[in-house]
């Protein structure tokens, strides 16, 4: 942990943790773009993993980067199936699930798509059809088997082209926020007497509609949110100071056996703090390419300036990593074809039901 978090007391919500994106994100864009005036490409970063759809940056889909995982790789992610949306649904993710050995419950996700956007879990074949159904027609999703380890973290993953190993540049741990009932207040006075999440009720309430005027008996649990993403709700935890050389071997060695891949974010659940510094007992959910952040940036405690340093390192990374992909040969994204993308995935987004 930087030395300026060491002896700070945790904060209910950091300065700018939930500003408008476009009041936080202006200097990134503007950092993106120097440095695309610097090397003469703003695309260049599509070129950090040439294999994927605009190296990871937007319209890419999470089974196209799962499916290139060598046979070393596919032991540690979470088995999963993918359908296109249409007719019969629960026929067809049925037959798919089956096709995996895949058992309820299982977690449904738009395969394009980000922040937890959509992503729900089913855990029954009604729930499934239900499911399916609330998504638009012609829509890719991805039915993955629910890892039941009770922790969940990122990891920020990078190796240029020329190096021999990678490195863990961030560890986040990803903490769902929950309320204890009392018997006496309901769901919605008992979010607007908590530190944090009073400061942020409209992230909760919306999913907490049916429930909100209901009392929990005394001592029930309530899990505000079940994706574990900031903007959706998850609390963040900066965990660099416990990224260990075996936990970096073991991710090297798995990110080495996905071709060409060199610049993300692996998103994974693992039994223990303890395992996870071994390198031990995880699954992976996810991996994320060039759109995806060291999250750590989002833990309370982190000060506005060392969010953007963290931001301006991973970017400047993404270009240098980019740049020597370009010089042997690997082409970055079009900005007109990469622009048509992000803005179908934005369109996409926006017609996705609400995250559980």
């Amino acid at each position: 942990m930087p030395p300026s978090q060491q002896d700070k007391q945790p904060n209910p919500l950091s300065l700018f943790e939930f500003w408008p994106r476009w009041v936080f994100y202006t200097p990134v864009v503007a950092y993106w773009i120097l440095l695309g005036l610097r090397y003469r490409d703003v695309t260049l970063p599509t070129a950090a993993n040439p294999r994927i759809t605009t190296g990871g940056l937007c319209g890419e889909k999470k089974s196209d980067l799962l499916d290139m995982a060598g046979p070393y790789a596919t032991q540690w992610i979470a088995p999963y199936a993918t359908l296109t949306t249409g007719e019969n649904d629960l026929a067809k993710a049925t037959q798919a699930m089956h096709a995996k050995e895949l058992a309820f419950p299982v977690v449904v996700k738009p395969d394009i798509g980000c922040n937890g956007t959509g992503v729900k879990l089913v855990h029954t074949q009604e729930e499934l059809a239900q499911v399916c159904a609330s998504f638009p027609r012609n829509v890719e999703l991805v039915i993955q088997k629910l890892i039941t380890w009770p922790h969940e973290a990122g990891l920020f993953y990078t190796r240029h082209p020329d190096e021999p190993t990678g490195r863990l540049t961030s560890l986040t741990y990803k903490d769902i926020p929950f309320l204890i009932g009392n018997g006496r207040n309901t769901v919605l006075e008992l979010l607007k007497q908590d530190a944090r999440t009073s400061k942020v009720l409209h992230i909760y309430t919306p999913r907490l509609q049916h429930r909100l005027h209901t009392i929990p008996k005394q001592g029930e649990r309530i899990d505000l949110v079940f994706a574990g993403n900031h903007c959706k709700g998850a609390v963040f935890r900066n965990g660099i100071a416990d990224i260990t050389p075996e936990l970096t071997q073991r991710i090297d060695q798995i990110m080495q056996d996905i071709p060409d891949f060199y610049f993300g974010r692996i998103d994974l659940k693992f039994r223990c703090e303890e395992d996870l510094a071994r390198g031990e007992n995880f699954e992976i959910i996810e991996i994320n390419g060039v759109g995806a952040e060291a999250i750590h940036i989002w833990d309370a405690r982190t000060t506005l300036r060392e969010a953007y340093a963290a931001q301006f390192l991973h970017y400047g990374e993404s270009y240098r990593i980019g740049a020597k992909n370009k010089a042997a040969g690997w082409k970055p994204t079009n900005l007109w074809y990469g622009l048509r993308l992000w803005r179908e995935q934005k369109k996409l987004l926006a017609s996705y039901p609400l995250n559980d």
